[in-house]
């Protein structure tokens, strides 16, 4: 059975598993379900309500007898079915760090930027100006983090997937990173430059731009 992955042309979610998936060498079939900026994610696609009948939501992975949603538990997966190349680090301390980061950047650091959805246009109210400083706050603490290493849990993995494709949204929505953290941009641009990022993240871009939408300036071809 070929493996399948539904997503969106802006599934922050949906990109992160793509990603994933390309950096494995995973043969995969793509769905890009229907998305505009009237309805969103409708209709949904059936396989995405058989499968993530809940939250009715991308990304969801079907691959043999398994039908998966919610991203984390694709990388899991994905990791478990092909191992190699690896990524999760090698020792349990260092896989437990990297877990941590990796659900941090979606559950600590993004809901900030959620918090810029619909404030573009009043990025000077409390709510704008308290999300960009807790955004500020978590480039700090990475900026930390990278002393001595180029990638956030030592080797290059799904912690560097996750916060890359939540700092996307967050430089479109006004909290993107500044000088003060080099190190960070730096690392920002190497994840940027491999390959299974440009394949994904290319198209992304593409499709922002098709419709009138800015895109990010490090991103700009």
């Amino acid at each position: 059975m070929t493996t399948h992955i539904y997503s969106g042309p802006l599934s922050m979610f949906g990109a992160k598993v793509e990603i994933a998936a390309r950096e494995k060498g995973v043969a995969f079939e793509l769905t890009m379900v229907p998305f505009t900026k009237d309805d969103a994610y409708e209709p949904k696609h059936p396989e995405v309500l058989r499968v993530n009948a809940v939250k009715q939501q991308v990304p969801v992975l079907v691959d043999d007898a398994v039908a998966l949603f919610d991203s984390t538990q694709i990388f899991e997966y994905l990791e478990d079915r092909y191992p190699t190349p690896a990524l999760w680090p090698e020792g349990i301390a260092d896989r437990a760090r990297a877990r941590q980061l990796e659900q941090k950047a979606d559950e600590v650091f993004f809901p900030n930027v959620i918090k810029l959805f619909g404030l573009q246009n009043d990025m000077q109210s409390a709510p704008a100006v308290a999300a960009c400083a807790a955004c500020a706050r978590y480039y700090a603490e990475m900026e930390g983090l990278l002393a001595g290493r180029e990638y956030l849990a030592g080797p290059y993995s799904f912690a560097d997937i996750a916060f890359y494709m939540a700092c996307i949204f967050a430089d479109r929505k006004g909290a993107g990173m500044t000088d003060a953290t080099p190190r960070l941009i730096a690392w920002r641009n190497r994840v940027r430059d491999r390959p299974a990022v440009h394949a994904v993240v290319d198209p992304m871009m593409k499709f922002l731009a098709s419709e009138g939408r800015e895109v990010p300036a490090f991103l700009q071809r």
